[in-house]
């Protein structure tokens, strides 16, 4: 499989909407299961559902020409990166209608992103503006932190995407985890 999706990804670089489309339906089910997971932390009554949100990053994803894929790690990190803006932008809008600003998160959803929870009920906003300022100052564990908590990838899979030894990931994400808890829970 992940030479067929190597090769479908090289026709979407070269303009082959079909290869394009043929790889997202093979990797529908992935999307799916980060779409899941992005989700589980959201409130219940949330508007949107995995299937909505797949097809919503599918249309901006589609939207997209001349990518310089590189390969099926890169293709999941920009799908999750792309889902995760929905979401922010989907929870800018409701914090718009609100008078007092948005939700507050809980130091129990703290306490689960530094226990490595995926499904922390963090305010999406609020973790996108600390994931841009730990981007500006130490880009590298910012991707590790959107591989593996928006993306889902193993420790493994974040070594391999970003060449970096499974030990060394492992420490970043650490290390990336407890600056999280603390950024939150400053703007908390």
């Amino acid at each position: 499989m992940t030479g067929e999706f190597t090769q479908l990804l090289a026709g979407w670089r070269g303009g082959d909407r079909a290869a394009r489309d043929r790889l997202v339906g093979m990797a529908y089910p992935e999307l799916h299961a980060i779409a899941r997971r992005q989700l589980a932390g959201e409130r219940r009554d949330h508007t949107l559902q995995p299937t909505a949100l797949v097809n919503e990053a599918y249309l901006r994803l589609s939207g997209l020409e001349r990518i310089d894929w590189q390969d099926r790690i890169h293709f999941v990190r920009l799908a999750a990166r792309i889902m995760r803006e929905i979401l922010v932008d989907h929870a800018r809008r409701r914090s718009a209608h609100k008078r007092d600003g948005g939700e507050r998160m809980s130091l129990t959803a703290l306490d689960q992103i530094a226990g490595d929870a995926a499904d922390a009920g963090i305010d999406l906003v609020s973790l996108d503006e600390v994931l841009g300022r730990l981007e500006a100052f130490d880009a590298d564990k910012a991707r590790i932190v959107e591989l593996r908590y928006f993306g889902g990838l193993t420790i493994e899979e974040t070594a391999e995407a970003v060449g970096l030894s499974p030990a060394t990931v492992k420490r970043h994400w650490q290390v990336a985890r407890a600056w999280l808890f603390d950024a939150l829970a400053d703007q908390g």
